[in-house]
């Protein structure tokens, strides 16, 4: 068994663009559409002491179960969670929540909520609360609910006294619930048929939302109800209306589908692509949805054996940089450990790129993480928590840190520092660069399933229970 040291004991017409970074703002998983998990802003801690309140802006108190990431936009913070903390006493019971706090000093702004699904853990897990990192554009908040559902949000609630429209049948309307401005219900309208979760986290480009459904296996962990129903979604961010959608896994998903797109131009053509529950990547041309190409992250002598076998699905989100796709492939953290694989794609080409587009090719464990590329490194770590910090053009290994725990969350690159939470509540904190320098590791106290994220000079680790607002000088 690994033993854990501890190195600082301190307690309509579609204008396709990408979303900008507004007053270095973090408005969505991986901060804009090409999913780095990289921030350009300086003057950030890597100490602070959560007893005595040093560098700790504020704190506020989340449910009892919290996945996904901060996403901080507009003067305002959002997380996904469960209904442990009780926010609104007249809406008890186990639901899904979002939750929005003011940026300047953590109070509590308002929150939306959803009962669980009926049928029970096979679509919607007990507990688990909303998994989805919300996407924040133009006052409105996208997210996937824990029904399956893709909810418009306005971002002031029902604090403005507003119901805005048009959905304006909200169960709760209270100055801290949330105003839905419209939702497309995937579950009930599309058949789609959630594996335990509906997790994505979804992509907004322009006026295009875009989505992975989270289309999935029964019970039986072998039949797929909705094979047909898609997988893969673009809907008109205004009005939820589905401009095109793609089922191609269809009867070869391997367990469930939760990853979130990415986006790039490549040679001049924009390009989405979603890992799908079948282990391909796909790019599909945006505004159509026609298939650009497609690449398996698995060999072809690989088995899926219900988690003990060698053929992985992809949780991971791709990451696109310098014409090229970056993904790693995973399962089911219930499934454990097991072999998998970090690949780097060649994005230029069309067609079945699996034989041709091949960079590079990383043996690594089975990962649900997101990699983060800077200064020529990338940073990737897996399940088992172990820390690799690769060459991004050749794939070479420069050095590996153990931490010691399973890891949940991403990399996240800022201020010449590279950090990454793990399940034993310990966030460390390495500096970037070809060598390995462990400059901190703090405990939490709970654990971290999420990825660090900055906006606005603050730093956001969020654990299970708690988000922590981090700055210099507090």
């Amino acid at each position: 068994m690994r033993q854990k040291k501890y190195i600082l004991a301190v307690p309509i017409i579609i204008i396709t663009i990408v979303l900008p970074l507004l007053a270095e703002d973090w408005p969505m998983w991986g901060g804009q559409g090409n999913r780095n998990m990289v921030s350009s802003e300086i003057n950030i801690p890597h100490t602070w002491n959560i007893d005595t309140g040093t560098n700790i802006k504020w704190v506020a108190e989340l449910g009892s179960q919290s996945y996904g990431n901060p996403v901080i936009a507009d003067g305002k913070v959002y997380v996904g969670t469960n209904n442990e903390l009780l926010r609104n006493p007249s809406l008890k019971g186990d639901r899904g929540v979002v939750m929005c706090f003011r940026e300047s000093d953590g109070k509590f702004l308002w929150q939306m909520t959803h009962s669980k699904l009926a049928s029970g853990r096979v679509n919607d897990w007990p507990e688990q609360g909303v998994c989805s990192s919300p996407a924040i554009v133009d006052n409105h908040v996208y997210y996937v609910s824990n029904r399956a559902e893709v909810i418009a949000v306005d971002s002031e609630g029902f604090r403005d006294g507003e119901n805005d429209g048009p959905f304006t049948s909200e169960d709760a309307t209270s100055e801290i619930d949330g105003d839905i401005i419209w939702k497309l219900d995937m579950y009930e309208d599309l058949g789609v048929f959630p594996h335990n979760m509906a997790a994505t986290s979804p992509l907004v480009v322009g006026d295009i939302l875009l989505v992975n459904t989270s289309n999935g296996v029964d019970e039986s962990h072998i039949n797929i109800p909705s094979p047909r129903s898609p997988s893969f979604l673009a809907l008109n961010r205004h009005t939820g209306k589905i401009l095109w959608e793609d089922n191609s896994p269809l009867d070869a998903i391997l367990h469930g589908q939760w990853a979130s797109p990415g986006y790039g131009i490549i040679n001049g053509k924009e390009q989405v692509v979603f890992a799908g529950g079948d282990g391909w990547l796909r790019s599909f041309e945006i505004q159509s949805g026609e298939l650009i190409w497609k690449f398996d992250c698995n060999p072809k002598d690989s088995q899926w054996k219900q988690g003990r076998g060698d053929r992985n699905n992809i949780i991971a989100t791709p990451v696109i940089f310098d014409n090229k796709v970056f993904i790693a492939v995973g399962q089911d953290p219930e499934h454990g450990e097991g072999l998998g694989h970090l690949w780097a794609v060649d994005a230029t080409k069309s067609g079945d790129i699996t034989a041709s587009a091949v960079v590079w090719h990383h043996p690594f464990r089975r990962t649900i993480s997101t990699v983060a590329i800077q200064n020529g490194i990338l940073y990737a770590v897996n399940f088992s928590g172990f820390f690799h910090a690769l060459d991004v053009e050749t794939g070479e290994l420069l050095w590996e840190h153990d931490t010691l725990a399973a890891v949940w969350g991403s990399p996240y690159v800022v201020d010449g520092k590279v950090m990454i939470g793990d399940e034993d509540g310990d966030l460390t904190v390495l500096k970037t660069g070809r060598f390995k320098e462990v400059l901190s590791e703090v405990n939490f106290g709970n654990t971290i399933y999420s990825t660090p994220v900055v906006a606005n000079s603050v730093l956001y680790i969020m654990t299970r229970s708690h988000l922590y607002a981090i700055a210099n000088n507090q």
